[in-house]
């Protein structure tokens, strides 16, 4: 892909010409054998297989399924038709005569008309021709109305009645119908525009057709006098006629302004007319005065206008000469973008809905041109667009579009391009015109690399020292720059730590390369110093100095949290607390648990003030062990309700005689072995029936939560209530066996 304009529009020329090397002729000869060890042709890429012709093309058309291409040209004449899901060929064939213009009937390639240069109409299918039919006179155009079947082909020359025609082939019927008479300027060599030999001099034609086929179906006829005539195919009557914006009078017969193209929008309201003299006029159909008149530069015939709908931008008139192509604004005419071929152009058809325009030209290869503002790729193509973006994100690809419009310039592998002030400077003047070692192009010459080399050095013998010293002190001032520059702080916002970091490993690698440069003497290998360089230059650079990643530095948004677990798994070793556990959330068994402890404990305020607040039961995992340690389950559980609960206020009395609870940290299992041995027989305190210890059998009976309290009385066996269940304390002196409630009944 090459960049061929450099204007604000980028346009990339896919296949054609400028995709290889424009080698002069004598230098592509002396290359042939050489072409095997050749990188870029061993790895060039053609969009379409064999989109050429042995000597040039003259028309192109794209089906309106979108999935194939056909190409007319010559030499020999013959048609080519590309599949397009399959970038190839499908097959090309021969004709007997130069193909002027065709259309296709069908939306595929199955049926297809031709217009001969030998006055014949050619109908092909897949199959080969299929039929032929010839016409009285010369044809300049073709054009299909597909409400009437009708192919219609403007002719040169006049009729009996001294006018222009436009012959009406009925495909339905399958014979002429009488044409439509266009007027042309009378039969006289002295009238305007007058003529009735079909080789004479300036004869009398039709030189165009177009229709409106998507609205109203008007037919305009373009004349070799500059008129524009619209008939009505339902009535086959002429409509109006639509005269030169200058009187005939003023214009000289020898350079009139033919109409060479014509073009309606979609809409059917507009026309565009392109004249012998590259004017393009744009008319509203109810006003004979035009909108807009635009120049193309070159004062050669318009050969291609046409209606650009793009589905990315607003409409354009895209309007071709056989010198370029170029495209406008439609509402307001401004010129949008351009293309100059280095071949001369005779059609181009625009893929709809896409940014590619194909052109059938002079010259061996046909043209693609790809402009990515206009629309994305064609479906057959997709990977173009991607293609795009990768070159415009590389800034060394000198075939990338830049902001400002420009791209690097080409230069050839074993030749050195010079101009006559250089050869003067190198004394090699004296060999202009003598030998063969010059090669004149342009303004200019070509000379061997190695005889500009070798002229060089006869010319200034200590340039090579020179080159070294200029080398050696480019590398010590760099080397100096770093070490300056690495004693300051780094002037960041945020993630100053690893702009440190950065910036370090950074002078630490120029200190590096100073010192191996000292040691070398002077010569750095290249291989060494661009792998060096894709090591650890490249990452410091995109860190503090490439744009796209500036906002690690600037934005707070990209700030690194040290304190994250991330952070702390990447730096174990910068990380103090790194080993610290993390903190465990509640599962929801331990939350429902704390729930029901809040519910009891608002309960037993609700009950008594001076009671004091008994300790829940605890799951058989939360006991404490032998030694006194706290269990992590219940730690974290009591720590989480100090947390969300707070202080607990408390009322005690001096007349209340507390039991002291000497077993609060203490395990189950120490508390029944410290039992006596009477209330290990019997059995606790109602906790089973009279077993030998170690067997007992221990029930719970559900309740409500409202009756916390009650079921704590009753299935207190281990003796730590300071009530069982009574409102007034039992003395020390008195013990109760069981704390059953029906024996107080």
């Amino acid at each position: 892909m090459k960049l061929n304009n450099k204007g604000t529009v980028p346009v990339y020329t896919i296949a054609g010409a400028e995709t290889a090397r424009p080698l002069p002729e004598w230098l592509a000869r002396k290359r042939k054998r050489s072409l095997k060890k050749d990188a870029e042709y061993a790895n060039r890429v053609e969009l379409l297989q064999d989109f050429e012709f042995e000597e040039a093309s003259s028309c192109v058309r794209v089906s309106e399924d979108g999935e194939w291409v056909m190409s007319t040209g010559t030499y020999k004449p013959q048609i080519h038709t590309h599949y397009l899901p399959h970038l190839s060929l499908s097959y090309a064939r021969h004709t007997n005569a130069l193909n002027q213009k065709f259309v296709l009937l069908s939306s595929d390639y199955s049926k297809s008309l031709h217009l001969q240069s030998d006055r014949f109409l050619e109908f092909h299918t897949p199959g080969g021709l299929h039929y032929s039919t010839r016409i009285p006179r010369y044809g300049r155009d073709l054009i299909y109305n597909r409400r009437t079947a009708e192919a219609l082909v403007p002719a040169v020359g006049v009729n009996a009645d001294e006018n222009g025609e436009v012959f009406r082939l009925n495909l339905e019927v399958g014979r002429f119908m009488k044409g439509y008479e266009v007027d042309v300027g009378g039969d006289d060599m002295n009238s305007f525009g007058g003529g009735a030999l079909q080789g004479g001099i300036n004869t009398g034609a039709v030189n165009c057709a177009a229709i409106a086929d998507q609205s109203h179906g008007l037919l305009a006829f373009g004349t070799s006098i500059g008129t524009v005539e619209f008939w009505d195919s339902r009535s086959r009557n002429r409509v109006s006629v639509l005269g030169p914006p200058n009187s005939a009078s003023e214009m000289d017969l020898d350079s009139r302004p033919e109409i060479t193209a014509l073009a309606f929008h979609q809409s059917g309201l507009n026309l565009t007319t392109g004249n012998s003299r590259g004017i393009v006029r744009t008319y509203d159909l109810r006003s004979p005065v035009p909108l807009l008149e635009k120049s193309q530069g070159y004062d050669d015939p318009i050969r291609t206008l046409s209606y650009l709908d793009s589905p990315l931008s607003s409409s354009k008139i895209l309007s071709a000469d056989k010198k370029g192509i170029k495209l406008w604004e439609a509402e307001s005419g401004e010129y949008w973008t351009g293309i100059e071929p280095v071949v001369d152009l005779n059609h181009v058809e625009w893929v709809p809905d896409s940014g590619m325009l194909l052109t059938a030209n002079e010259g061996r290869q046909q043209h693609a041109f790809f402009i990515p503002q206009l629309g994305p790729a064609p479906k057959w193509c997709a990977f173009l667009d991607n293609l795009v973006e990768e070159m415009a994100e590389d800034e060394n690809d000198p075939n990338a579009f830049k902001s400002n419009g420009t791209s690097a310039g080409e230069v050839y592998d074993n030749y050195k391009f010079l101009d006559m002030k250089q050869l003067r400077e190198l004394s090699l003047d004296h060999l202009i015109g003598t030998t063969n070692l010059l090669r004149p192009y342009m303004h200019g010459y070509f000379v061997a690399q190695k005889l500009y080399e070798q002229a060089r050095l006869l010319t200034n013998p200590d340039l090579a020292e020179q080159q070294r010293q200029r080398s050696i002190q480019e590398k010590i001032d760099k080397e100096r720059e770093s070490r300056i520059r690495g004693s300051k702080k780094v002037a960041v916002k945020v993630n100053r730590k690893l702009a440190e970091k950065l910036a370090a490993q950074e002078e630490a690698h120029q200190r590096r390369k100073a010192q191996r440069v000292l040691k070398q003497g002077g010569d750095e290998p290249q291989a060494a110093a661009k792998e060096e360089e894709e090591v650890v230059e490249k990452p410091v650079e995109k860190g503090l100095l490439d744009d796209r990643f500036k906002d690690i530095f600037e934005n707070e948004d990209f700030e690194i949290d040290e304190e994250s677990r991330e952070f702390a798994m990447l730096n174990p070793s910068t990380v103090p607390n790194a080993a610290a556990p993390k903190k465990r959330g509640l599962t929801a068994v331990e939350e429902e648990d704390m729930d029901e402890g809040r519910k009891g404990s608002s309960d037993e305020d609700e009950e008594s003030e001076d009671e004091a607040p008994a300790r829940p039961l605890r799951k058989p995992h939360e006991f404490d062990d032998s030694k006194g340690r706290i269990g992590s389950t219940s730690y974290k559980k009591s720590g989480k309700q100090r947390q969300e609960r707070g202080p607990t206020m408390r009322v005690s009395s001096s007349t209340q005689n507390a039991r002291p609870q000497q077993g609060k940290n203490r395990s189950f299992g120490d508390l029944a072995s410290s039992l006596p041995n009477r209330q290990r027989r019997s059995g606790g305190a109602g906790l089973g029936d009279d077993r030998p210890f170690g067997e007992k059998e221990i029930t719970f009976e559900p309740s409500k939560p409202q009756k916390k309290n009650h079921r704590r009385a009753q299935g207190n066996g281990d003796g730590g209530g300071d009530d069982n269940g009574r409102k007034v304390s039992r003395g020390k002196e008195r013990r109760s066996a069981s704390g059953n409630v029906f024996r107080r009944m």
